[in-house]
């Protein structure tokens, strides 16, 4: 049931993002004057087909919803000679795609992947208005010796305020932290009912910053957690120390957990050294030992136990105003935008490994699980989905819109267009990289579900 679900989310979300983006193709070159003779959703057998009594377009629904594509006149190689130039009627001639000015074949060009931003822009919106689920940005724990310690920051206190702007959410310290690093930063706060503020240095750590929580690793400070035993592997170090589903593991060689990774931590570091845990069980607190054993392959502690880790603040939510949310549609596209690019970039540079590149599983899965968090979750999904796919579409590779506005800016420069010939290999050349890509990202899928 779980796999339907997650399938069925895949396929809502896929066609809708690749129906905003051919929507662009299309009411654009509709507008310029370009006749559209197909309107697919979808590739492969037709599953719905149907032409339109006054434009004559053929509307499909294809069997194969990863892409859709919309044909017009004289836009495939084929129909770009002379020889077929000059079988075309007059009429014909003037709405052919191949035979417009520049301008108009490459706004047709960038309208797909503008409309997936538009997309994003307007869904954002409509998520800021409907509200999100939030956790505050309220201090939980804070590690000793950090520099939020140092800074006097306390578990309790409620982060008002960064450089001036206010803070709404845990997730949004986390994101203008990132934009800091390297920097020093002013967060204003609220203890008690008294406001102060204090300056923090962040300070990059080994990882880059879009990988890590900046606020846990530069800072010291986090959300807070209680740590939950779920589960104990049998003949494990855990069980030798009589650690039982449900216990609540409060300290760490007589420090308070402050949230899940500093205990795995603690247990990694530890193979095949006693580590002191206090843990709460029935309202009576123990102190266990375990001796987690060495995984030679990774050099690292086990102790074969599985942990669950659950907030200790409750998330609020969180709802705009209509101005408001018209300006988070904006900003947060925007910021979205500059990310994904930023993440390409780093992945080409190797500074981020490409196996966080996921591919049409991955994007199943986050389908399918934000689906089960509600509208709000599902609609985030949908939007930065669609900035990515905005993005990637931009990239100057042949096939897809970017490598098209390229050879429109190269007509330009030419006074003529490239050669049928030359267009073709370079073309070519595209869909080897883009059926690399994929292939590669499909490889990380299947990686990640054989690792669990």
């Amino acid at each position: 049931m779980e796999t339907l679900h997650t399938f069925l989310s895949f396929i809502v979300a896929i066609s809708v993002l690749v129906a905003v983006h051919e929507y662009g193709h299309f009411i654009v070159a509709l507008r310029l004057g370009i006749k559209v003779e197909k309107f697919s959703i979808g590739f492969g057998p037709a599953l719905f087909s149907w032409r339109g009594k006054r434009d004559g377009i053929e509307y499909v629904i294809a069997a194969i919803p990863m892409g859709g594509y919309v044909k017009m006149l004289g836009e495939n190689l084929d129909e770009q000679g002379d020889e077929s130039t000059q079988q075309l009627s007059e009429d014909e001639r003037a709405r052919a795609f191949h035979l417009q000015p520049v301008w108009k074949r490459a706004a047709v060009a960038a309208a797909g992947p503008l409309f997936n931003f538009f997309f994003a822009i307007v869904a954002y919106m409509v998520v800021g208005w409907l509200g999100q689920q939030v956790m505050p940005p309220l201090v939980g724990a804070v590690a000793p010796a950090s520099v939020a310690e140092r800074a006097g920051l306390q578990a309790g206190d409620l982060l008002l305020q960064l450089n001036g702007e206010p803070l709404h959410s845990w997730s949004e310290f986390e994101e203008k932290l990132k934009d800091h690093v390297k920097d020093q930063v002013v967060v204003d706060f609220d203890r008690d009912g008294h406001t102060a503020s204090v300056e923090l240095p962040i300070h990059a750590s080994s990882k880059d910053a879009l990988l890590v929580s900046v606020a846990e690793e530069a800072l010291g400070l986090s959300l807070g957690s209680q740590i939950f035993v779920d589960g104990v592997v049998a003949g494990s170090p855990a069980e030798r120390a009589g650690l039982k589903a449900g216990d609540e593991v409060v300290q760490v060689e007589g420090e308070s957990v402050g949230n899940i990774r500093h205990l795995i931590q603690a247990i990694q570091s530890h193979a095949g050294q006693p580590l002191q845990l206090g843990v709460l069980r029935d309202d009576t607190t123990l102190q266990l030992q375990v001796t987690p054993q060495t995984d030679a392959q990774h050099a690292v502690g086990r102790a074969g136990v599985h942990l669950l880790s659950r907030p200790l603040a409750e998330p609020v939510i969180y709802q705009m105003g209509v101005w408001e949310g018209v300006m988070y549609g904006f900003q947060r596209t925007y910021e979205m935008t500059m990310l994904t690019v930023q993440v390409m970039g780093k992945m080409v540079t190797a500074a981020i490994s490409p196996e966080n590149l996921g591919g049409p599983i991955a994007i199943a899965q986050l389908a399918g699980r934000t689906a089960e968090l509600g509208l709000v979750s599902f609609i985030t999904f949908l939007a930065l989905i669609s900035v990515n796919l905005g993005v990637l579409n931009l990239l100057p590779i042949p096939i897809l819109d970017g490598g098209h506005l390229v050879y429109l800016a190269l007509e330009k420069l030419r006074g003529k267009p490239l050669s049928v010939a030359m267009m073709e290999r370079t073309q070519l050349v595209g869909v080897v990289l883009i059926g690399c890509l994929m292939v590669f990202a499909f490889y990380n899928d299947l990686m990640r579900l054989f690792r669990g």
